[in-house]
């Protein structure tokens, strides 16, 4: 599906989580300690303050149109929460197993692909376009500012 122009930036971030989600999941091992990094520095560079930003920016925008507690959004942030913790025990090479790698992989896996085929296009539906590039370019400022 063609994403909205205001969201593409951080549809293509989940291109990249669904990458290292599919390293995590199909982790043996062999490959655990690949999988391990990889996940670490997807998320130094870029998994951390994408959730950042849609905690901080994406969602209060979408809560303008929208009841904050609708199910998607409350979704996305127990998500996030889990995610976390996930990432943390991750760092811990004492509880990286591969059972655990697996698990942070099938929960990223899951919880972009609920971004990306419920959340985002409520985002759409909801958001005018008025307030899209407004929206764009709060985006835009966050990914730069790091």
């Amino acid at each position: 599906m063609r994403r909205s122009e205001f969201l593409q930036a951080l549809s293509r971030e989940h291109h990249q989580g669904l990458y290292v989600a599919l390293q995590l999941i199909r982790a043996t091992p062999d490959t655990q300690e690949e999988a391990r990094r990889a996940f670490l520095e997807f998320w130094r560079t870029e998994g951390r303050q994408h959730f950042r930003i849609e905690e901080e920016i994406l969602l209060p925008a979408y809560a303008r149109h929208r009841p904050v507690d609708e199910p998607a959004v409350v979704r996305v942030l127990t998500d996030h929460i889990e995610l976390r913790r996930l990432a943390t025990d991750v760092g811990d090479e004492q509880t990286a197993s591969v059972d655990r790698l697996h698990e942070l992989g099938s929960k990223l896996q899951r919880h972009i692909r609920h971004e990306e085929r419920t959340l985002f296009p409520a985002i759409e539906r909801a958001l005018p376009d008025g307030e899209r590039q407004q929206l764009a370019d709060e985006l835009e400022r966050a990914e730069r500012s790091g």
